[in-house]
């Protein structure tokens, strides 16, 4: 039965339902957050319930309302930026300097990042050698820990992870959303491959060399988070690749075209865990009976994911993030959060239940961290004119 125009198609709930399944995500996020026990001293604990009412609320929003994207985007954008101001306060207060020198490079004191694990695949297996300046276990973000739970964030939600997880993804997930209409409207198919070619290479050249390639020439973050130290021709190359890099692919691009640029054209990550999207239980589906093709989905689509050929097979390319813009902005309602396996269209709201808890849940194990810590920082900057330590 197709739904009348305009009709409102979101899978909105009562209030009181709303509350009560925000009721085991308050449970969860309050373990999670005070990891078992209750910080002490007042800035300590009006940063956990700041974080803890904060994430609870938009949470409650998201199944009051029934859209996904606008509330996941609001902590997605400011992740990206508590994360960098207490990265960067924490390793000028630790270093004097954002900047990584050769002791700290011979000492592997280096915070393992996301973005390396398919650089280190094939050295893995070739050498047993992982090929990245940082310590298996005992400091934060080692490497076991990064491994675990990017295996596990990959088993349950896929390529979810650079929609809901991903501590760089919120850049320019955030300037995507700055202008009103996009002056790049087209972007060829093409172009929509470049994340892979980038991954091959960056995947042979790594296990050529035996070094992360991408890290060290590629990585527009590097501009706000850490750096070589700048002490030659080389590493002052490289610096002025990671600033062109961030201020096009991060900034630019996604202003102009309000796409996930370098999330959807150029991140080898992302094209690497398009591929985990095949064996988790959730995806994005168009219901093909209610589907008017608007081609509104298509021109939104953050990461590319959806093209009229997507459409017709009813479905998102594997390179969908599972960040829910196309199903908060189709007007009929024909795409919903679907579990592998089941009848499309049957059982939507359930079905968007049981992305929504592993999902949200994902998001806060990343993010509660960084919120927390930069509300302690930001308390210390304004009482002290130093940022305290969380």
């Amino acid at each position: 039965m197709t739904k009348e125009p305009g009709k409102n198609h979101f899978e909105e709930m009562s209030s009181f339902k709303a509350l009560l399944f925000t009721l085991p995500m308050m449970a969860f996020t309050f373990i999670m957050f005070s990891e078992g026990k209750l910080p002490h001293g007042p800035v300590n604990v009006i940063a956990f319930f700041a974080t803890y009412f904060f994430f609870n609320a938009l949470f409650f929003l998201m199944l009051r309302t029934g859209r996904t994207d606008r509330w996941r985007a609001i902590i997605f954008i400011t992740f990206a930026a508590v994360f960098t101001f207490s990265f960067i306060t924490h390793y000028i207060e630790v270093r004097g300097s954002m900047a990584i020198d050769e002791s700290n490079l011979l000492e592997c004191k280096t915070p393992f990042c996301h973005i390396v694990i398919p650089m280190t695949i094939i050295p893995i297996a070739l050498t047993r050698t992982i090929i990245f300046p940082g310590t298996m276990t005992g400091i934060y973000a080692a490497i076991a820990s990064m491994f675990i739970l990017w295996i596990g964030a990959s088993l349950a939600l896929g390529r979810g992870f650079c929609g809901w997880g991903c501590f760089f993804g919120g850049w320019d997930d955030g300037f995507s959303r700055i202008l009103k209409r996009p002056f790049i409207r087209h972007i060829g198919e093409k172009w929509h491959y470049l994340p892979f070619a980038v991954l091959l290479a960056i995947a042979l050249t790594s296990a050529a060399i035996l070094s992360p390639t991408y890290c060290e020439w590629l990585c527009p973050f590097k501009t706000v988070t850490e750096y070589v130290q700048v002490t030659s021709v080389k590493t002052l190359l490289q610096m002025v690749l990671f600033i062109s890099l961030f201020a096009g692919l991060v900034v630019a691009l996604p202003v102009l075209s309000k796409r996930r640029i370098q999330c959807g054209l150029f991140c080898p990550f992302g094209a690497f865990q398009s591929f985990t999207n095949k064996i988790n239980p959730f995806e994005v589906r168009v219901d093909k009976d209610l589907c008017i093709k608007c081609k509104k989905c298509v021109n939104i689509c953050p990461t590319f994911s959806i093209t009229e050929g997507t459409i017709e097979m009813g479905k998102t390319r594997m390179t969908c993030i599972k960040c829910g813009k196309c199903i908060d902005n189709c007007p009929k309602g024909a795409l919903s959060f679907h579990i592998k396996g089941t009848v499309i269209g049957k059982g939507r709201q359930v079905q968007r239940l049981f992305f929504l808890y592993p999902a949200f849940l994902f998001l806060a194990t990343m993010a509660g961290h960084s919120f927390q810590n930069a509300i302690v920082r930001i308390a210390g900057l304004i009482i002290s004119g130093r940022p305290l330590t969380h």
